[in-house]
């Protein structure tokens, strides 16, 4: 069963196809492709949802320390009774915490059509707790379908470290004027198709091998965020200025590094 409620620390990278090529073929000793997919290969494909005010967009825009963002999520091929993931993405500071349950995806527009009016017990979910949640979270900021987001994926996990995963987005397109996620992935570029973007997920640093690796083939660190570059794209001009301020304080780029659980060494690019 899939892991309804977690944290963990996430680094983003751009990187190239060549430097991909490169860091799978030199994590291979250490690293194993996910179960899922072939070879560990998928597709992606989220509805995320804002507000008029576009109050989520600027929360992630803002860097706020502690925002959060609500998305509905298939895998592959999907249709109406395919299994989806609806999930609460909060990060506060540097970590990431997901709270997310499944339910056929057809459930999932019943209660969105609904508004939850039915009673939230009456929805085929895997955790009432979360829905609940996600529930109110939905209602407090009036959240509404905004947007589809899309990719394919490549994803691996650590041989000697479980909670070790990698992930490497390709193809990263965006689109509004089509917000049913089984009709799969598709719409504009909002990334440089010749860019991929890496993330290093870890519970506490990430290991030293993988960080010298990264900083000898030159990755650089970037805050890339699918939501607010496909909200831009897809907003334009349309898009208010009003709730955008400077970063007062941003989260310094840096590859952490621990070796046989001892070695807490830093190494900063």
């Amino acid at each position: 069963m899939a892991i309804e409620i977690f944290s963990r620390k996430e680094q983003k990278y751009l990187i190239t196809h060549r430097q991909y090529e490169e860091i799978v073929q030199r994590i291979g000793p250490e690293m194993r492709n996910d179960k899922y997919g072939i070879d560990g290969k998928y597709s992606v494909t989220s509805l995320y949802f804002d507000n008029a005010e576009k109050g989520i967009y600027f929360e992630t825009k803002n860097k706020l320390k502690y925002r959060q963002k609500l998305r509905l999520r298939v895998y592959d091929d999907a249709n109406l009774n395919s299994t989806a993931f609806f999930e609460v993405k909060q990060k506060h500071k540097k970590v990431v915490n997901k709270r997310r349950m499944l339910l056929p995806l057809r459930e999932a527009y019943r209660y969105l059509e609904e508004d939850g009016q039915s009673g939230l017990d009456t929805y085929e979910t895997s955790n009432s707790q979360v829905m609940k949640e996600i529930d109110y979270f939905r209602k407090f900021y009036r959240l509404c379908p905004e947007m589809v987001v899309s990719y394919s994926r490549h994803a691996l996990h650590g041989i000697h470290d479980s909670e070790l995963r990698i992930t490497f987005d390709f193809d990263l397109r965006c689109r509004k004027e089509d917000l049913h996620i089984e009709n799969g992935p598709y719409g504009e570029h909002f990334i440089d198709p010749d860019l991929i973007v890496l993330e290093v997920k870890v519970d506490h640093s990430v290991p030293l091998w993988l960080a010298r690796i990264l900083q000898e083939l030159q990755c650089e660190q970037r805050s890339a965020s699918k939501f607010c570059t496909s909200m831009e794209l897809l907003s334009g001009n349309a898009l208010p200025r009003a709730g955008y301020c400077e970063p007062k304080e941003l989260e310094k780029p840096h590859t952490g590094g621990i070796e046989n659980g001892s070695d807490h060494e830093f190494v900063y690019i």
